[in-house]
């Protein structure tokens, strides 16, 4: 029975994931010499985020779902409004792009996730590091771009910041989650249900250099309701440069004890 079970898994060709100890954590990671000082008079432009989400197939595919995505989309938009008065410097909205800017912006926002995933990938993580990284690496240099592209962006001449945001979710399918299960019984062999990436970063409008960035491939907070969705915007927006802690909520006046 066993045999059959592995059999079937190898022909249908289903993505199965090797255990791995070091798993990506939620890392932030700010360029040499940037500061941005609380009030500084600096202005930064917030790009509208770039949000997936969807379901993860038995066979570990995105399947993107458009009724989750708008709901993601105006929770993290409420939430986002919500956060940026603690951000600690004077915030702008990038106008609405149409045309050939709507597709400018579009290519720099993937851009922007690309080079977050490869941050995760070939500096958070020592052992991954690429050649032509090692030896700053060595000196924790933090040295990424997105190119000089940014300064074209709409609304880019009018703030001296960028401030990018993406998030992807997958929502493991029932098939999915049964597969996990199944798949514990494996030699070795583990199945990842449910995928949620998140990545927040601050540009240099002028150069396109990334000043600072919060890259996670395993965020929290369900973005289809409003309570996850701030915490997700809490999580890409943490140990924003410059920024102020939120306020503690008050507590309501103490018990007495019985």
């Amino acid at each position: 029975m066993k045999g059959l079970f592995w059999a079937f898994l190898l022909a249908a060709g289903l993505t199965l994931v090797v255990g791995n100890p070091a798993q990506a954590q939620e890392r932030s990671a700010t360029r040499q010499g940037f500061e941005l000082a609380p009030n500084s008079g600096k202005k930064i432009l917030v790009f509208r985020p770039s949000i997936s989400v969807g379901a993860q197939s038995t066979g570990g595919l995105f399947e993107p779902n458009g009724d989750w995505t708008d709901k993601a989309r105006t929770n993290l938009q409420a939430a986002l409004e919500k956060a940026q008065a603690s951000l600690g410097n004077a915030v702008i909205a990038a106008p609405e792009a149409y045309g050939d800017d709507a597709q400018t912006l579009q290519e720099h926002l993937q851009l922007f996730a690309a080079v977050s995933d490869a941050v995760i990938k070939y500096q958070f993580f020592v052992g991954n590091r690429l050649p032509t990284k090692k030896r700053d690496n060595k000196h924790a240099v933090f040295d990424w771009s997105l190119g000089k592209g940014v300064a074209d962006l709409p609304g880019a001449k009018d703030a001296d910041y960028g401030l990018f945001l993406f998030t992807r979710d997958a929502y493991g399918s029932t098939g999915r989650k049964v597969l996990q299960v199944l798949a514990a019984f494996g030699p070795g062999l583990a199945v990842k249900s449910g995928q949620h990436e998140g990545y927040a970063g601050l540009v240099d409008l002028r150069t396109g250099d990334l000043l600072w960035l919060n890259a996670d491939a395993a965020m929290g907070g369900d973005v289809r309701d409003a309570e996850g969705s701030e915490k997700r915007i809490h999580q890409l927006l943490e140990d924003f440069p410059g920024s102020t802690p939120p306020k503690a909520q008050p507590q309501g006046p103490a018990q007495a004890k019985p």
